[in-house]
């Protein structure tokens, strides 16, 4: 069962203050002397252009797939295999600035399990309650936190 992230308003302003950031900084060197030349523009493009897909494919890829045995999270080059067994509880969560994170809205679950580094993983399932009861099914002793949406 494939589960896509929710996308909420305050990622998508994020969103566009990071690039505005990236533009700024990728072509502040074209006020310099020299910054004018062809091959100066063309790598500054370039750059803005690797950097820019590389953020856009992380942000807006997200996915959360339940297999046989293991919870599957993506988005873009990353990417977390949590065997259900090793789940441990799960919270509703707005602290979307630490820890492992592999979302892009603050309306968020933590899943605390043994398996990734952190010792959790914050997500963000557009149909949360959905979420919830496939994770109850393959996660029979799963705990379940802070929020009587998730109940």
């Amino acid at each position: 069962m494939l589960f896509h992230s929710k996308i909420d308003s305050y990622f998508i302003k994020f969103m566009v203050v990071v690039v505005i950031v990236i533009v700024l900084v990728s072509f502040f060197p074209l006020f310099f002397e020299g910054g004018t030349q062809l091959s100066v523009v063309l790598t500054l493009i370039s750059i803005f252009l690797l950097v820019i897909s590389f953020i856009f494919w992380t942000a807006f890829s997200v996915k959360y797939i339940f297999y046989k045995d293991y919870l599957y999270i993506k988005g873009g080059p990353f990417r977390s295999r949590i065997p259900y067994e090793n789940i441990i509880k799960v919270s509703h969560t707005t602290d979307i600035f630490a820890g492992h994170r592999v979302l892009s809205s603050r309306d968020a679950l933590e899943i605390f399990n043994n398996t990734t580094f952190f010792g959790s993983i914050k997500i963000s399932p557009r149909a949360k309650g959905e979420f919830i009861i496939e994770l109850k099914k393959r996660c029979p002793n799963l705990k379940i936190q802070e929020c009587e949406e998730l109940q």
